[in-house]
């Protein structure tokens, strides 16, 4: 069996561990335990949210995109994107949820064949904290204090209004259009849009960009550390507020904001109307480290979010199935006001 066949069983084995909630499927090839307890715990996590949701497990499907590889005699590194879609069923309503994954692998042979000796994502939601950088610097993380380029290309904001329903309708009555977000939403969640400027950690500019698509005013201030706004780059400097692009900055221009773009804290998530937010603190210390916009509803009335960093549409709000995902993990639920 070759390194690709082995590749593909394990695509195909875990297909068949979402729905069983079980690595046994893993278990005759893979040897990362590390990877496999990880695995176990977010299985085990996603079967009581199923079972409180009421949803029965229908099908999984992956479509395996290989991006990169490195071939050695005895072993191979594969960089991979896995494009995966989950249904389930809550009564006689089924739902459909899409996630994009990227992972590296690193396969061994031997004398049986090929075996998986590790597993390591490439992108998580557990978001980097960032500093505000002196003008026209790159931000910097704090955790190892090195500066990194953020962006791909440079770029001026632009919406075709002609995509977005009843768009002219909302800014003449200045009223916050949820479907139009959504929309948008949808149509962006696997890809970026580039009219504006991709952020490695991508969630809060994703989100902000729905909201603009619904109609929320920009409040240019010209400051990083005020209004809500974004012009992309020029001349070396970054043109955005932090509210735009930072998890923890986004949910407090929010929740302060007196004109335009504001929104109000609401303490349960089936209160959550279409194109409203939620914010992610994975550690419950207060700071928040992921975004999210909502899509949809399930049968229960609960909401169901898309996302970027890892590519989701239509996800269960509550990512408990995350590996960013702690028991202390706090949310904050924010409503947008109807009137902008």
């Amino acid at each position: 069996m070759s390194w690709r066949t082995t590749l593909y069983e394990y695509v195909h084995h875990r297909n068949q561990m979402e729905l069983d909630y079980s690595v046994d499927p893993l278990l005759p090839f893979v040897q990362d335990t590390a990877f496999l307890q990880r695995q176990h715990i977010q299985l085990t996590r996603r079967a009581e949210s199923d079972r409180d949701r009421k949803l029965v497990p229908v099908k999984c499907e992956t479509r395996l995109v290989i991006d990169r590889i490195s071939e050695q005699p005895e072993h191979t590194v594969a960089e991979v994107t896995l494009k995966r879609t989950q249904f389930g069923r809550i009564r006689e309503t089924v739902h459909e949820e899409r996630r994009i994954e990227k992972e590296r692998l690193i396969l061994l042979a031997d004398s049986d064949g090929w075996s998986i000796s590790r597993i390591e994502a490439l992108r998580t939601e557990q978001a980097l904290r960032l500093r505000p950088a002196a003008p026209g610097a790159w931000l910097e993380a704090e955790d190892d204090g090195s500066s990194f380029d953020y962006m791909r290309a440079p770029s001026v904001p632009f919406l075709n209004r002609d995509m977005i329903p009843e768009w002219p309708n909302a800014v003449a009555r200045a009223v916050y259009n949820r479907y139009a977000a959504a929309f948008y939403a949808d149509l962006w969640w696997d890809k970026e849009n580039p009219a504006f400027l991709t952020f490695e950690v991508d969630c809060t500019n994703y989100v902000s960009q729905c909201l603009f698509a619904g109609g929320a005013p920009m409040n240019y201030t010209g400051k990083r550390d005020s209004g809500w706004w974004y012009k992309g780059r020029a001349g070396g400097q970054e043109l955005w507020s932090f509210s735009w692009s930072v998890a923890n900055s986004l949910p407090f221009y929010l929740l302060t904001s007196r004109r335009g773009l504001r929104g109000q804290e609401v303490f349960a998530p089936q209160d959550l109307d279409i194109g409203d937010c939620i914010s992610y603190d994975w550690d419950g210390n207060g700071r928040f480290q992921h975004s999210t916009v909502v899509t949809a509803k399930d049968a229960n009335g609960m909401p169901l979010v898309n996302a970027h960093t890892i590519s989701s549409k239509h996800r269960y709000w509550s990512y408990t199935d995350s590996h960013a995902w702690t028991e202390r993990t706090r949310y904050r639920f924010i409503h947008i006001a109807d009137s902008l």
